[in-house]
């Protein structure tokens, strides 16, 4: 357990007491050639990075404006001054060969010169708006523009060891915050205020913040898969989801329990029951190969044997990583297999409106051996209360 006293201006936890500086560095100057083999196969010789979280990925950079160019030899970021020594500090801190451009006005002179020569220039289709592109379009008059999907986030899904030791850390928090937390359930409090109490304790051991927004989720509420926390208070007997996550150095964990004050109804308690089996099924079927299908149908066909089938009303998980959502998405419709460095979550659920749900999930990482989840809060059911 991380210690609650921990002084709250001492550098983010790794999960064991230590800094972050403890943790195994990643290898962020090694991005861009990946991307760029990417880009290769995507049609273009350059890109435009504009989506701000790949623009994190390919430099260390953490502002909330800016963006990148990727040519064949040159990484460029492009910022505003408010960014300028942070700019400078972040990306050689994350040992990056790029050259930064500081300018408050557009960056059309910038962009037309480090394109200088480049016939095919690739922009993110899922970042860039219809103006966007048409001024793209206006400032790249001699070049072809190529729309591109998942170039960057393609080269994200498989984490390097330093990506995964921040995961790892992110997960150890939410795991001792939730086990500081939970008790205060058998006091009836609101969800709002459990929710409250979740991400105040991730900051103070150590966190960057939440990986998204809490839910905390009670009774009939937990029916409804993404409900915010609401003034609603914690009855006894009633199933209460609470999905939460931190971020440590901008990497998320993700990680849903069920818990009850007291024993549930026999229904609630079926329920509780076959999603926990269906994600347990899930955890096996992760393996380096297998098919992200095969993930989503082990889930699906458990929950099916009990006749919930259509009380699953979502996908089995996701990547997590940067974003909290991510490729590779664990569903029925994928057509990718598991890598080694893959981290998903696997958290299937079952929702029967204006009664009750039930959802787990953890992160797993995806190992030469097997799964290691990196969530390991207990998935029982009853409170723990002292």
């Amino acid at each position: 357990m991380i210690d609650p006293a921990r002084p709250r201006d001492l550098p983010p936890t790794d999960g064991a007491g230590g800094s972050v500086a403890t943790l195994a560095p990643m290898d962020v100057a090694g991005r861009a050639d990946r991307v760029r083999a990417s880009m290769a196969e995507a049609g273009c010789d350059g890109l435009v990075v504009t989506n701000l979280t790949n623009v994190r990925y390919l430099c260390g950079f953490t502002g909330s404006a800016g963006l990148a160019w990727l040519g064949p030899e040159e990484l460029v970021l492009i910022t505003d001054r408010r960014y300028t020594d942070q700019s400078e500090a972040e990306t050689a801190g994350a040992g990056v060969d790029v050259r930064i451009e500081i300018t408050n006005e557009l960056p059309k002179d910038l962009l037309v010169a480090a394109s200088a020569g480049v016939g095919r220039i690739g922009l993110e289709a899922a970042s860039v708006s219809w103006a966007d592109q048409r001024r793209y379009a206006d400032w790249f008059e001699a070049a072809e523009l190529v729309a591109t999907v998942g170039v960057v986030e393609g080269c994200r899904q498989v984490k390097d060891e330093g990506e995964i030791a921040r995961m790892a850390a992110a997960a150890a928090i939410a795991d001792a915050t939730l086990g500081e937390v939970a008790p205060m359930l058998a006091d009836g409090p609101t969800e709002k205020e459990v929710a409250l109490a979740l991400d105040s304790a991730l900051r103070r051991r150590g966190a960057d913040g939440s990986a998204f927004a809490t839910i905390v989720a009670s009774g009939p509420n937990a029916a409804l898969p993404h409900k915010r926390p609401s003034a609603r208070l914690v009855g006894p007997g009633e199933l209460v989801i609470v999905d939460m996550g931190a971020v440590v150095d901008g990497y998320r964990s993700d990680m849903t329990r069920t818990l009850a004050v007291g024993e549930p109804d026999p229904e609630a308690r079926r329920v509780f029951d076959t999603v926990r089996d269906a994600q347990r099924l899930g955890v096996e079927q992760v393996a380096a190969g297998r098919a992200i299908a095969e993930v989503d149908k082990a889930c699906r066909d458990r929950i099916d044997a009990d006749g919930w089938a259509d009380a699953f009303v979502h996908g089995t998980g996701h990547g997590v990583g940067l974003d909290i959502h991510e490729q590779p998405w664990v569903r029925a419709t994928a057509t990718e297999t598991l890598e080694v460095g893959h981290v998903i979550t696997v958290e299937p659920g079952v929702y029967l409106p204006g009664l009750c749900g039930a959802r787990v999930e953890d992160t797993v990482v995806v190992t030469p051996t097997g799964p290691r989840p990196l969530t390991t809060t207990p998935k029982e059911l009853e409170l723990p209360c002292g």
